[in-house]
């Protein structure tokens, strides 16, 4: 074997030993929750300029059987269900889903309620209330749920899907795999009062998530991953664009905050496809064995986080026996194009400089008098 053979082999052990290991502590039993008591909530739902999608999950009736108010937080009154609160909030901070944070729970009565925070294009159901509120009154400093696109029918949306759902990035992955700082998604948040007061030092950044977490990891606060998933649906007509700059800004975000993480993406979290045709090139035996051991595997692990992020009433559960290749080839590309962005990211119609930590410095648009 030809040394670009021993390090196709090795490639294929190393990420296959990680899949295994994924799997493995994904199969264990966990132990069954207690009745939790039903805490007051404020559930807090920043938005700037929502989507008929946004607009219908913010309408969604929400099954939870203790006292809940639900406050959008947005600098136009959008048109909302009965029971849900409007604040007017227009943050100047560069994060502006941190800023309507902060300026809610200093304007609302938060005493006595758990704070969560969970984006628009997330349909929130009782489970989800309860899976984030019950490790804050546990005592944990921040709770997080797992992203689970749901509904996704096209190429694009099915990738995205994919990916967060079926792959190593699905977050019940990244959560018993993380060392360190816990993976944290900010789509769906329970924040106490100690994780309030580290998100005011994070409003210039992108990824407070990430940010947040490791703040928090570092005073030996918990961060707790709710066992009801964050369900996102997914509309029909996803154009790739949206998924693909999306994670490239994610990746952008990964780079900034966890540079010696970045690499791992096409080592551990993305090798599939590479190394199915470095083998069909190479046509060696035992690098054959190494990458359909590795492909097993990673399909095993697709079934295992499809068993963990089933959806009530959903039909087609085939899905993950091939959306987790569409996805790992979805992160594959977002990684190649953030090769060629690092330092700057596009966000929210702006352009930041990005510097270590995920802080963001505005880069001001050059003037031009035009012709004449």
């Amino acid at each position: 074997m030809n040394a670009l053979g021993l390090l196709t082999f090795g490639w294929a052990t190393l990420a296959g030993g990680f899949s295994a290991v994924a799997l493995a502590r994904l199969s264990r039993r966990t132990p069954a929750a207690a009745t939790p008591v039903l805490p007051s909530v404020l559930l807090l739902r920043p938005v700037d300029a929502p989507t008929p999608q946004e607009l219908e999950n913010l309408a969604r009736p929400i099954d939870y059987a203790g006292p809940l108010e639900q406050v959008v937080l947005s600098p136009y009154r959008p048109r909302l269900a009965a029971g849900v609160r409007w604040l007017p909030s227009d943050p100047v901070c560069p994060n502006r889903k941190v800023g309507h944070l902060l300026y809610a729970v200093d304007t609302l009565r938060v005493h006595g309620r758990v704070v969560l925070a969970v984006d628009a294009d997330v349909a929130v159901t009782g489970a989800l209330v309860e899976g984030l509120a019950a490790p804050l009154v546990a005592g944990a400093a921040l709770s997080t749920a797992a992203p689970t696109p749901v509904g996704a029918v096209d190429a694009a949306g099915r990738a995205m899907a994919g990916l967060l759902r079926y792959t190593h990035h699905s977050f019940r992955a990244l959560h018993v795999m993380s060392a360190g700082a816990q993976a944290v998604c900010g789509k769906a948040l329970g924040v106490s009062a100690r994780a309030v007061e580290e998100l005011r030092g994070v409003s210039d950044h992108i990824g407070e998530d990430l940010e947040l977490a490791r703040r928090l990891h570092a005073h030996g606060l918990e961060v707790a991953l709710s066992p009801a998933p964050a369900w996102v649906p997914v509309a029909p007509g996803t154009s790739w664009r949206v998924p693909l700059e999306r994670f490239t800004r994610w990746m952008q975000v990964l780079a900034s905050h966890r540079p010696a993480l970045y690499p791992t993406v096409p080592l551990l979290f993305t090798p599939t496809v590479p190394l199915v045709l470095l083998a069909g090139f190479l046509r060696e035996p035992r690098v054959w064995v190494a990458v359909a051991a590795l492909v097993a595997v990673r399909t095993l692990l697709a079934l295992r986080l499809s068993a963990l992020s089933r959806v009530p009433g959903e039909v087609d559960r085939g899905h993950a026996l091939t959306d987790w290749v569409r996805g790992e080839l979805l992160l594959l590309g977002a990684f190649a194009a953030s090769l060629t962005r690092r330092g700057r990211v596009t966000w929210r119609g702006h352009t930041y400089a990005l510097e270590t930590g995920g802080r963001m410095v505005r880069v001001a648009a050059r003037w031009s008098g035009g012709p004449g």
